[in-house]
């Protein structure tokens, strides 16, 4: 007669001994993904972080921004200082897209001529403050001692100033010229800078690789520029977005108080206040510039934090 196959290792007719003898000798990672539906020897899929939507659809209407100012020269657009280039306080028309001011100025053309100051305003303003805030940030992390404390008193110094009321102090003592305004708004972004390059820097000198290179004979200046700067660099660029958002609010703080560049130039901020006094008969005015600045700091905004957040999932990982 024929044995029959056991049912189970269970069964009541099997000995603790013949148990483990039919239990497998032992339990493989390829087992275990053959189980879960993964073929033998393929890695389990990694869900990859991605920045979304939203943060493209915020980087195309940055480059979108930044293309129509830096082209305004060979665009087919109106003057804009041109007086009476269409009738005064007109609403949107095929000739006039987004209307006129009281002045009979094209507000498309304007718009986008004032979105060359603006930009330029923010972009220039926060670079001069990640080359010098980002520098001394750097030096003071790294060498630590007297260099760090005395570069963290001055920064908190900086910091204690209400920000306006130092710009307001430098733009009236320097002069209301383009060159003083960015220098103006340029100091004020260097402090929240040298801030996180120093917070940045603190983390990762102390890494591995650091300490290997140290333990080599490698010069400070080497570690800085080949070990330390990269690291840094991505966190300060993810700031530096956000400042850009803020310089473009600052210079337009400054235009509502008669201290942004002189005329005939004209930004965002100088329009705004410019066509306040027509928000009953020509809302456009003050709106349209309103508009250009609202979604450029959005769009910063969002790409800046969504930056930020993307480049700290990726550091935690390593």
């Amino acid at each position: 007669m024929p044995e029959q196959p056991r049912s189970s290792a269970l069964s009541e007719d099997l000995t603790p001994g013949e148990i483990f003898a039919e239990a497998p000798a032992e339990v493989t990672v390829d087992a275990i993904m053959s189980e879960a539906g993964g073929a033998a020897g393929e890695p389990l899929p990694r869900r990859r972080r991605k920045l979304g939507f939203g943060f493209w659809l915020a980087a195309f209407w940055m480059v979108l921004i930044i293309a129509l100012a830096a082209l305004a020269p060979v665009l087919p657009l109106a003057d804009p200082d041109q007086v009476g280039d269409g009738p005064a306080n007109s609403g949107f028309s095929t000739s006039n897209w987004l209307g006129t001011d009281r002045l009979g100025r094209d507000l498309l053309s304007r718009t986008i001529w004032g979105a060359r100051i603006s930009l330029v305003v923010g972009f220039v303003a926060v670079a001069f403050g990640l080359l010098v805030g980002g520098a001394i940030g750097l030096l003071a992390g790294y060498y630590r001692g007297i260099f760090d404390r005395l570069i963290m008193r001055m920064v908190d110094i900086l910091l204690a100033f209400p920000a306006i009321v130092l710009g307001l102090a430098l733009v009236t003592f320097l002069g209301r010229d383009f060159q003083n305004l960015l220098l103006a708004i340029g100091v004020l972004s260097i402090a929240p800078i040298a801030r996180l390059s120093r917070a940045n820097t603190l983390q990762w000198a102390e890494r591995d690789f650091v300490t290997a290179a140290r333990g080599l004979g490698a010069k400070g200046r080497r570690i800085l520029a080949r070990e330390v700067l990269p690291n840094v660099l991505l966190p300060m660029l993810a700031l530096a977005l956000l400042g850009v958002a803020i310089a473009i609010i600052a210079e337009g703080t400054l235009a509502f108080i008669g201290l942004s560049v002189e005329d005939p130039t004209s930004t965002w901020g100088k329009m705004i206040f410019a066509g306040k006094g027509e928000l009953e008969d020509a809302p456009q005015a003050a709106f349209v510039p309103a508009a250009f600045m609202f979604f450029t700091v959005l769009a910063l905004n969002f790409a800046g934090d969504r930056l930020r957040q993307f480049i700290d999932v990726r550091q935690s990982a390593l």
